[in-house]
């Protein structure tokens, strides 16, 4: 392993600031779960790592009825997993937290983390564009909020700065009669990176689409909502014949590439499939 300056920074500014005096060569840490595994394989290498675990208020998960759920840089997929108000209202990012690698992985990692890893395969991200989600990021100038469907620009590759630090992910609060509903396929059952996920929140109002967001992981560089898939099913009963054609829609969009997981052929059969199950699954939950 490469060696490097280690620091455990009591405030956010302090944390800015070694970012700052690294010039580019820091990375921070949060669970580490990511990080360290690339350092010790060479993939990154830091000459600074600046652990934010010290930082007091950022682990935490608060909900409100009009502002929603926000929680913390420093909450773990397990607390976002075992929480039974993101299993009753965001049940789609529950079960992607669940999909994240082991239990004792998911003690340490956090979403947050997941997020600035920027994976095209992170299970994560769909749900949280599906809900609509949004991180607040902190800075020299202050804070600013990105909506996280406009926060990925390529694999590994985001719109925050080198001096940034992700505090918070701050996700609407769920209109009534919406089924949230997240699928991830992958070569195993468990621990496995994503072949293919989909992740759907739909509300209903008199068993008529009001409102739908579909989302797809690891078949393009970034994670995408699918506009001709929603804007078909916007207004329309959700019967089993939409459910077919929004999931041929949402089979034209995706840009699936081959690598050692899958060939791209195979991914965009699973994304019709998957699809079709999803938007089952979440009308049941809506109705």
């Amino acid at each position: 392993m490469k060696r490097f300056d280690y620091f455990e920074p009591p405030t956010l500014d302090d944390a800015i600031e070694l970012m700052q005096q690294a010039n580019g060569r820091a990375s921070f840490m949060a669970g580490g779960t990511d990080l360290l595994v690339e350092i010790k394989e060479h993939i990154r290498l830091p000459d600074t790592v600046i652990n934010i675990k010290k930082i007091p208020n950022l682990d935490y998960l608060t909900y409100d009825d009009v502002t929603g759920l926000k929680f913390g840089a420093l909450t773990t997929m397990r607390a976002i997993e075992i929480s039974m108000l993101v299993q009753e209202k965001y049940a789609g990012l529950a079960q992607a937290a669940r999909e994240v690698g082991s239990i004792q992985i998911r003690n340490r990692a956090t979403v947050a983390g997941n997020i600035c890893r920027a994976s095209p395969s992170a299970d994560t991200l769909p749900s949280l564009i599906a809900d609509g989600a949004a991180v607040k990021l902190y800075g020299p100038n202050g804070e600013r909020t990105i909506l996280m469907e406009a926060f990925f620009t390529g694999p590994g590759k985001t719109v925050m700065a080198e001096d940034e630090v992700l505090i918070e992910i701050a996700v609407p609060p769920p209109p009534p009669h919406t089924g949230k509903v997240y699928i991830k396929h992958g070569r195993r059952l468990a621990m496995e990176l994503a072949t293919v996920g989909v992740a759907v929140a739909l509300t209903l109002e008199d068993n008529i689409c009001k409102q739908v967001r579909l989302v797809l992981g690891a078949v393009a560089p970034t994670p995408i909502r699918v506009p001709k898939a929603e804007a078909f099913l916007q207004g329309k009963i959700v019967t089993d014949e939409a459910i077919l054609a929004a999931a041929k829609l949402t089979q034209e969009t995706a840009r699936p590439i081959s690598d050692v997981r899958s060939s791209a052929a195979y991914r965009s059969e699973m994304v019709y499939v998957l699809t079709q199950r999803a938007l089952k699954n979440a009308v049941e939950r809506a109705s």
